[in-house]
């Protein structure tokens, strides 16, 4: 039995200011096609300003959402390549 390595490439980009952290998440597959997610971060005015901790958070948000999303994907492929309904496919 042969084994192929695949690899997917994971892009994350961050936009902030002294109390918000956005973050896009975005992955290129194999086949060309992208897809993208956010997430979001705000200090609290009483916490410390640590800009990686906003990242952080708004990164694993972004990154949560591009997971779901790609389990979704993955259910679409399955329910047409079967012509069914598949059950559901859980993290």
């Amino acid at each position: 039995m042969m084994h192929t390595a695949v690899g997917w490439h994971v892009e994350l980009e961050f936009q902030e200011d002294e109390t918000h952290t956005r973050a896009v998440a975005m992955v290129r597959l194999p086949d060309g096609s992208e897809v993208r997610a956010h997430g979001h971060a705000s200090r609290h005015h009483t916490d410390a300003n640590q800009p990686r901790v906003g990242e952080e958070i708004a990164g694993a948000r972004a990154l949560n959402e591009l997971a779901m999303q790609m389990l979704t994907k993955a259910h679409g492929e399955i329910d047409q390549a079967s012509g069914r309904t598949s059950h559901p496919i859980h993290v």
